[in-house]
């Protein structure tokens, strides 16, 4: 049985964005912790938020990934946004600290992130359909 795919808003200052996300273990694990309310970090063209949901590394998780990808840190309980290169990568790719289970995408332009700021109050929260 196909389900609806999950659309959830990130929120914090000076902007918003959606990203609609599959339906994944570790999607599950988030979605029942949502609304939730973080703290912003940044690296390089990546915007990263402590979730307080410990997951798994699914196997099919990835370190390198498109711009736009919505992606869980296992290693550090934390969902990770990157928009451009990251201070590891190589040429202009989105890699990762280490492989993280992907979740979704953003939906539209996620060149929004750039206007997150360290330290920045996130919120998260589904988005009714």
């Amino acid at each position: 049985m196909q389900t609806q795919p999950i659309r959830i808003r990130i929120s914090w200052p000076s902007g918003h964005l959606t990203a609609t996300l599959d339906d994944t273990p570790t999607t599950q694990a988030l979605t029942k912790a949502l609304p939730l309310a973080s703290t912003a970090h940044t690296w390089g063209e990546e915007v990263y938020f402590d979730t307080g949901i410990s997951v798994s590394r699914e196997t099919d998780a990835r370190q390198v990934v498109e711009p736009g990808t919505v992606a869980f840190w296992s290693d550090g309980d934390a969902v990770a946004l990157p928009y451009g290169p990251t201070p590891i990568s190589q040429g202009d790719e989105c890699r990762l600290a280490s492989p993280c289970n992907v979740l979704g995408r953003v939906d539209g332009d996620p060149h929004v992130l750039a206007t997150v700021r360290h330290g920045d109050p996130i919120r998260v929260e589904i988005v009714d359909a």
